[in-house]
């Protein structure tokens, strides 16, 4: 069976990350390059082992995330697409079973806003890691007098964490933002749509979705 080592560790793929990432630079994103995939592996497969599922669907979900933003390579729009797309033959190639073919693709086609449905435990899992990494890190523009709104909200948030509470219940998506740089009105204005999607991917899971922000409960 295929491995998250074997797809962190492919050349290939390296180079699709990365160059993906240099398109993205220039149309001016925050990073989505190996720390931000990175993160959402570790933070899908941790959400799924703490409801119980098995190793083998965390496994799944490492790969999901490793994978899920190769489509920038092709073009940001429909990129869950194109990227679903590119994991198939990329998989395929390396001999993966096609069962776990299909349950990594139908993730990565699922994770974004404009089109994501939560299709699947593996899907939920993702679209709540993808939209939950938010962090000042995340921000490549140094002069703060020209940031956009995404910056200026990406900047301000300080900490974040993800977490499953109230004995599997709930998660929780928790953020210390700094106003100085945004308001909580400005952080819902660019990702309302996202809160909203992490939502029914907690419900596909049988959680409540939970956001505070500055120890206050928004949702």
């Amino acid at each position: 069976m295929i491995t998250y080592e074997d797809v962190k560790n492919n050349q290939a793929i390296k180079t699709y990350i990365k160059k993906a990432d240099e398109s993205l630079i220039e149309l001016g994103y925050t990073e989505h390059s190996f720390a931000h995939v990175g993160r959402v592996s570790h933070t899908a497969a941790e959400i799924l082992l703490k409801l119980g599922y098995s190793e083998r669907d965390a496994e799944l979900a490492r790969i999901a995330g490793h994978l899920h933003d190769i489509g920038n390579l092709v073009n940001r729009a429909d990129h869950a697409q194109s990227g679903a797309v590119m994991a198939f033959r990329i998989l395929d190639n390396m001999g993966a079973d096609a069962e776990d073919i299909a349950t990594i693709i139908t993730a990565i086609g699922n994770h974004d806003e404009g089109t994501a449905v939560p299709v699947n435990h593996i899907a939920a899992a993702l679209i709540l890691a993808d939209k939950s990494d938010v962090r000042y890190t995340r921000v490549r523009n140094t002069d703060v007098a020209t940031f956009d709104i995404h910056d200026r909200v990406n900047y301000s948030v300080k900490t974040s964490s993800v977490s499953i509470i109230d004995n599997n219940s709930a998660v929780e998506l928790n953020l210390s933002i700094d106003t100085n740089f945004c308001s909580v009105g400005d952080y819902f204005e660019i990702f309302i749509g996202r809160m909203i999607l992490c939502r029914k991917a907690a419900a596909k899971l049988g959680l409540i979705f939970r956001l505070v922000i500055n120890g206050q409960q928004m949702m």
